[in-house]
């Protein structure tokens, strides 16, 4: 394997996750907003790139490893993603109001591991 092969997976998985993320900017200002639910649509797509970003890190984890660095992000993004799921599955698909506290926590802990990881794929 090429050196250059293990970075190259972060920096993918770090475009997915960027492109994630401005979902969620996007289904947080409609929740905060309109005290209401974002689309389905979107938080399904939402949740399909982000989750496609950590299969990447999880699967680069396990073939050609990871640095320090992007390993703890992965632990962090693997933590954001149950909050999500949870948000997804107990509240946004039973269409009760997605609670600010649990969706704040959940994007703090995906901002936090999005840093780290931009770090470990450009620092």
């Amino acid at each position: 394997m090429e050196p250059s092969e293990p970075m190259g997976m972060v920096r993918a998985a770090t475009g997915l996750f960027a492109i994630a993320a401005l979902g969620g900017l996007l289904m947080a200002g409609i929740r905060l907003a309109g005290k209401r639910n974002p689309p389905t649509w979107l938080a399904m797509l939402h949740g399909l790139l982000a989750g496609a970003g950590l299969t990447l890190l999880i699967y680069a984890a396990l073939t050609v490893g990871l640095s320090s660095l992007a390993l703890i992000a992965l632990a962090l993004f693997v933590l954001a993603a149950i909050g999500g799921v949870v948000l997804n599955l107990v509240y946004h698909w039973k269409q009760l109001p997605l609670p600010v506290g649990l969706m704040i926590g959940h994007a703090v802990l995906a901002v936090v591991a999005f840093g780290l990881l931009l770090v470990a794929a450009f620092g």
